[in-house]
């Protein structure tokens, strides 16, 4: 799985390259969304993908109708990679190409966990004194697990900020038992 994981990083990087040199970023970038969208909702896609037994050509001709609008370099991409026989990587080349087309734009995803709904005031309180730290734009993505008790967990990348509730009291256990 390593193997393929950095063949996908290789081949999201070159597409991301030809992208930025014919300067449809964007464009691309929505196709590697709606090509992750079909294969996490279609398992249909997902056994074609993955499927031995039809060939490429086939493959790239069900290809052709299903990516009709998109762009001519994100077609020619995904029948390159079918005629190589990579067609499988096709979603974690779309994800990598997504991870490094942020990175890129200096955008840093991060996830807010809380146990229920932040108000605003504090959402952006939160995210102030991160930003302060972090170099680019937060993309934020807001989840609610009641398993916290109260408080928060930020998550970016490697690092994990937990200031919740029931980590505190974890915490306060292990001490107690010690």
């Amino acid at each position: 799985m390593k193997k393929n994981t950095k063949a996908s990083s290789r081949y999201a990087k070159a597409l991301l390259e030809l992208a930025i040199e014919n300067k449809n970023l964007d464009s691309v970038m929505g196709d590697m969304n709606f090509l992750l969208q079909m294969n996490d909702d279609s398992r249909d896609f997902e056994l074609l993908i993955a499927s031995p037994v039809v060939n490429s050509t086939k493959k790239n001709e069900i290809f052709e109708k299903i990516f009709e609008q998109f762009e001519q370099v994100t077609l020619s991409f995904v029948k390159l990679i079918t005629e190589n026989r990579r067609e499988s990587l096709l979603p974690q080349i779309a994800s990598s190409f997504i991870e490094q087309v942020k990175e890129y734009k200096g955008i840093v995803p991060l996830t807010l966990i809380s146990a229920k709904e932040l108000d605003q005031a504090t959402k952006d309180s939160i995210l102030a004194k991160i930003g302060n730290t972090v170099k680019g734009q937060l993309e934020v993505v807001e989840k609610i697990d009641e398993s916290l008790i109260g408080g928060f967990v930020v998550r970016m990348g490697d690092t994990r900020i937990d200031a919740s509730v029931s980590s505190q009291l974890n915490n306060l256990k292990q001490r107690l038992t010690r």
